[in-house]
């Protein structure tokens, strides 16, 4: 039966996921979301804890008081709201401690391979969700473009736009990308 269920939830979009959540909120949903991003939770608390162990109770912490995070938020995307929450968290956390946070506005430097692994994978799921929010257009030819190495007639014959077309959405796209993510500041700029 829970397996059943685990499926069900598996097979959805992270807003279906939540469209069900507040429909009929259930335990089952909060692990599959688990399951989905405890590991990017966890690398964003060790990136500004920088102690594990923080880092693991602050990830069940969060994932307790999600429940209620959810009912309480009106929430359009969900990785990059985890990703805030998450942030959040640990600023609060280590304003607790007596920990100044100034320092954690700047970028914080990188000091070895496994935090950057987890920053590019962070910032790649938000690349990836902003991407979503483009027009269908836009979106397919920048990952045509950008993603498959296309040229601009191969996606021109593949989407069966004129080759004016999908320059133009290309160029939009790019442009809606980063008005997109500068202002939900998750990128300074984007080149």
């Amino acid at each position: 039966m829970l397996n059943n269920k685990r499926n069900k939830y598996k097979t959805l979009s992270d807003e279906a996921l939540l469209r069900s959540y507040k429909e009929k909120p259930s335990l089952e949903i909060i692990g599959e979301y688990y399951q989905r991003y405890g590991h990017l939770v966890m690398g964003t608390s060790m990136k500004y804890l920088k102690n594990k162990f923080d880092a693991e109770d602050l990830v069940m912490h969060l994932f307790e008081k999600l429940p209620s995070k959810l009912h309480d938020n009106n929430i359009n995307r969900f990785k990059p709201w985890l990703y805030m929450v998450t942030k959040n968290e640990c600023l609060m956390l280590l304003r607790k401690k007596g920990i100044k946070t100034l320092e954690l506005m700047r970028e914080p430097k990188q000091t070895n391979e496994l935090e950057l692994k987890i920053e590019k994978e962070t910032q790649l799921l938000i690349l990836e969700n902003a991407l979503e929010e483009l027009k269908e257009e836009q979106k397919n030819c920048i990952k045509l473009f950008y993603i498959e190495n296309k040229s601009y007639q191969e996606i021109a014959d593949l989407t069966q736009l004129d080759l004016k077309k999908v320059k133009s959405a290309i160029q939009n796209g790019k442009r809606n990308l980063k008005i997109n993510l500068e202002h939900n500041n998750e990128f300074k700029s984007i080149q």
